[in-house]
């Protein structure tokens, strides 16, 4: 995607795989320094133990407590967390307004926390493997056992999935839990849709899955670098083309880590 995108902005860049071992993050970090490199994503397990190597953060990879795209200009290095804006066009392209919705988040870790600040002005309701996990996050934490949150998924205006379920083919939630008249959004992409996305398009319910907040993520993490719009287009080919391959696409980074370079 990010490859296409330099394509056809002209631009003589590579986006590279970089396996980078905790031990070797500062020195990964480093090299961001180095007058070729314009930046890096960030993957897990390097979003949070890479931000007190950085100059800057913004304000909404702060409130994550996370980062994944690494901005390089001048030997200085700023973080910022673009699964935000995935999110946030998510929310456009499913028709819902957060302020005074009742979302109900799937999941605490680093996608559900920006899933909880892109929805910010909604009541929450976290549901977690381990509700200690939710720490900080603002509304409700409910564990994964408790039976009160289904109900609360079948009355809510929003559901967001920001577990690993589907990749597999699992449900994260049972069919009867979801919302006749609500949305929902699964952060996992998988060729053909996860089996909660298919079953709410199935429902007739409004439905957005991972591949459309990737892309978005994508195409602000392109911004980030090059202070250009980025070239949608392209990147949504390269990414319909990875979906009718055999494998779906790595989004990489630092651990994976993907840096964007001049040629």
């Amino acid at each position: 995607m990010q490859s296409a995108a330099f394509r056809a902005a002209g631009l003589d860049w590579s986006y590279e795989l970089v396996d980078v071992p905790a031990a070797r993050l500062p020195e990964a970090v480093r090299a961001l320094r180095e007058p070729d490199a314009r930046g890096a994503n960030v993957t897990i397990p390097h979003k949070v133990a890479v931000m007190p190597l950085l100059d800057e953060i913004d304000g909404e990879a702060r409130a994550v407590g996370a980062v994944n795209t690494i901005r390089s200009q001048d030997g200085r290095l700023a973080g910022s967390n673009t699964d935000v804006a995935g999110i946030r066009e998510a929310l456009a392209v499913a028709g819902v307004e957060p302020h005074g919705s009742d979302v109900v988040i799937l999941g605490a870790g680093g996608s559900a926390r920006a899933a909880a600040v892109a929805v910010a002005g909604s009541r929450i309701c976290v549901v977690a493997r381990r509700p200690e996990a939710g720490a900080g996050l603002s509304g409700v934490i409910l564990a994964w056992d408790d039976p009160s949150w289904p109900v609360r998924a079948r009355h809510a205006d929003l559901i967001i999935n920001a577990t690993p379920l589907g990749r597999r083919g699992e449900m994260p939630l049972r069919p009867a839990a979801l919302p006749p008249r609500g949305a929902v959004i699964d952060l996992v992409y998988v060729r053909g849709g996860t089996p909660l996305v298919r079953r709410a398009r199935q429902l007739g319910l409004r439905c957005v899955d991972g591949w459309t907040v990737l892309l978005a993520q994508g195409a602000a993490a392109f911004q980030a670098w090059t202070g250009r719009p980025a070239p949608i287009d392209a990147m949504r080919a390269a990414l319909a083309e990875s979906m009718d391959s055999p494998s779906p696409p790595r989004q990489a980074g630092f651990g994976g880590t993907q840096d964007a370079r001049d040629s």
